[in-house]
């Protein structure tokens, strides 16, 4: 924060905007109050820095006694400035000091996260009040020569995202970070719905206010209504029309309304007008986060940019208990008249949202970096769904200068049946190779997992390597399989259940690169993930690094983690595994174009492809291609995409590894790297990591 606060004047660090904000000035210190309040000062003998301090940078904690109006912080000249980085420095210094001796206890080392969080969450307030003051001058001043961000907003995905309903699992997992109103997890079912890809923009806005949205009551509800008459709004917030058309003030001064921009700065009010306008709605907290867990990827802009308004009262979750001591008072007491935001903003602190945070404001504020992303009843609108993130990623890599398209299209039924028979070829030997070192490692293995475990595999297919594991740990509790097909998934969890009648099974549908923690009927024992197959390999290693970072947050502190990896052995043997002589591998690469023909209506002549199996060193990878034979084009809809003679889109790389890249890639991850088993030649290898 003293960062955010270094180019800003004593003058813009003083005042106060409005009853809602507060000055920057006591941003800076309440946040330093809180680590003094809620750690240092457990201590019975602790001394204060200033008792006075606590009354003024108190913001609403009863139990700690009188404290200043917040609509009058503003008026606070004393302590200066200065005065309040030196009270900083001080608690920086004690706090230091109590580190290094060693927090008591788990709810003293709870606080210490909770504090840094807190500060983290008074950035962004620092920079939304900001602006409002900001805002308030004539003179359109800016606070910022740039607009403090990590990153440019993200290019737009059209269409929407289709989940089908069912019961799954909402909030914040043991041994993760999360403040008290995330928790606990609990079941919730899901009617099916959809959520739009990418957020509500500025042009779409402005589509809502020429057609009149601001003068129709039949969009609003009564309170919003009401609020619009008495505040005159006519736009969101920080909107004046200019000559020129609308402008919009930001933390760089004012600007010109960029029309592709997220829209910023509207009420929960407006956030359900501009839905039922548009013949939509806003999502559910729960549809959201469910949306958030299991397919990131189909989404733009779902954090980093801003908040997202749900149709969600901000209320406890069953079974909720606030935190133990005065921080009891953190969130519990606001469960009343607010609604749910989701995602997160460009001014929220990386590494600060996750998918269970729940934000909260008045429905009528709009001084937030708040947003909208519109939802719909039913799981098929327009193209939504599979088809459409398929239809997504054909247009984007056939767009490429070097045409490429993800391996996970290739598994439809035809692809699943085919990859099945490629693990039975002679040449294809790491099915059988994993198979053959899981047989040997599993036992040992196994006696690490402590009762009553849940194994988690991710990405499971038909799970036959699965039942090595499960033979070997009879004490587990449950097993819950990830895959992203449906049918798969069902099918291969019947045989489970069938083979081990006393084995809880519980699938989950969704993408192993965007895991939701596993169903809170699992139990609590030790998560061990599993991931078999080398299919970490058929990732990039800053993808592979991010899903290993996924796992551990979402399996949490003590879990065990069983990795598979193909290792680096003679590119004569690699080529053999990857182009068959049968020719089964070439039909598995080409039926992605007959996938294609049949589900998005394309027009590739798949004979006209030839299968590619290449060794990459460079890259220490396989990889697969579908080279055309002679030039032609591709239409998709009224999209055509030339292809040249000998030009070949890249459909998968299977990257190889060694013990120091497995090693250097768990570190990375933060996982450390247990034991490391090797098999036979032509050999893989098998990696245990803990957390």
């Amino acid at each position: 924060m003293r960062r955010l606060a270094a180019g800003l004047s004593t003058e813009d660090l003083a005042a106060q905007a409005m009853t809602d904000a507060s000055p920057g000035k006591w941003h800076l210190g309440h946040v330093s109050w809180f680590f003094e309040t809620m750690i240092l000062a457990r201590r019975p003998d602790y001394v204060a820095v200033d008792p006075r301090l606590t009354v003024l940078f108190n913001s609403y904690y009863e139990a700690l006694g009188d404290r200043v109006d917040r609509e009058s912080r503003g008026l606070m000249t004393r302590p200066s400035l200065d005065q309040v980085i030196a009270y900083r420095d001080e608690i920086d210094s004690r706090m230091e000091a109590r580190l290094a001796e060693g927090l008591a206890d788990d709810l003293e080392r709870y606080l210490f996260d909770l504090g840094l969080n807190h500060e983290e969450q008074h950035q962004e307030l620092f920079l939304m009040d900001m602006l409002s003051l900001m805002s308030r001058s004539p003179l359109d001043p800016a606070a910022y020569e740039t607009e403090p961000r990590r990153e440019g907003v993200q290019a737009r995905r059209l269409g929407w995202v289709s989940f089908e309903g069912g019961l799954t699992s909402i909030g914040a997992q043991c041994g993760e970070f999360a403040f008290d109103n995330e928790r606990p997890a609990h079941q919730v079912w899901l009617e099916p719905f959809s959520i739009a890809a990418d957020l509500t923009t500025n042009s779409d806005w402005l589509g809502f206010i020429d057609d009149g949205g601001y003068q129709r009551p039949e969009f609003w509800l009564s309170d919003g209504w009401a609020r619009v008459k008495a505040e005159n709004w006519i736009a969101p917030l920080y909107w004046r029309k200019e000559a020129a058309g609308w402008s919009v003030m930001t933390l760089t001064g004012r600007r010109p309304v960029d029309l592709a921009a997220p829209v910023r700065h509207v009420s929960f009010y407006e956030a359900d007008a501009f839905a039922r306008w548009s013949g939509r709605r806003l999502p559910t907290e729960m549809e959201w986060e469910r949306a958030a867990r299991v397919a990131h990827a189909d989404f733009s802009n779902l954090t980093g940019e801003v908040w997202q308004w749900t149709a969600s009262s901000y209320a406890p979750y069953p079974g909720f208990r606030p935190t133990e001591g005065t921080a009891c008072e953190y969130n519990g007491k606001f469960m009343a008249n607010q609604m749910v935001l989701r995602g997160g903003a460009f001014a929220t602190p990386e590494g600060h949202a996750r998918p269970s945070y729940r934000n909260f404001y008045y429905p009528h504020q709009r001084w937030m970096f708040a947003g909208v992303r519109l939802a719909a009843d039913g799981a098929q609108i327009e193209e939504a769904g599979v088809n459409e993130a398929f239809r997504r990623d054909m247009i984007d890599g056939l767009s490429r200068r070097v045409k490429a398209l993800p391996p996970k299209w290739f598994y439809d039924a035809e692809g699943s049946r085919l990859f099945e028979e490629i693990t039975r070829l002679p040449e294809y030997y790491p099915t059988r190779q994993e198979a053959a070192l899981l047989r040997r490692v599993a036992p040992e293995w196994a006696s690490r997992f402590g009762p009553d475990a849940v194994l988690v595999e991710l990405g499971s297919g038909a799970s036959e390597k699965t039942r090595i594991v499960l033979d070997a740990a009879r004490d587990l509790a449950a097993y819950v399989p990830i895959d992203i097909s449906p049918t798969a998934l069902n099918e291969a969890a019947g045989r489970i259940r069938a083979d081990y009648p006393g084995l809880k099974v519980l699938p989950v549908v969704g993408d192993f690169e965007h895991l939701a923690p596993p169903p809170v009927e699992a139990g609590p024992g030790r998560r061990v993930g599993f991931f078999p197959g080398s299919t970490i390999g058929n990732l990039t290693p800053e993808a592979a690094i991010a899903l290993l970072k996924s796992a551990r947050e979402v399996l949490g502190e003590g879990s065990l983690f069983i990795l598979g990896v193909d290792l680096l052995k003679s590119p004569d043997v690699l080529v053999a595994a990857y182009d068959d002589a049968r020719g089964v591998t070439a039909a598995f690469n080409r039926n992605l174009l007959a996938r294609a023909n049949r589900e998005l209506a394309m027009d590739f002549e798949t004979g006209a492809f030839e299968h590619l199996a290449v060794w990459n060193a460079g890259q220490s990878r396989m990889e697969m291609h579908l080279r055309a034979v002679r030039p032609m084009t591709v239409h998709l809809d009224k999209l055509a995409f030339r292809f040249n003679a000998d030009e070949t889109v890249h459909t998968e790389s299977s990257r190889k590894f060694d013990l120091a890249s497995v090693t250097a890639m768990a570190k990375a991850a933060e996982w450390e790297l247990e034991a490391f088993e090797i098999g036979p030649d032509p050999a893989v290898g098998l990696a245990l990591l803990v957390a």
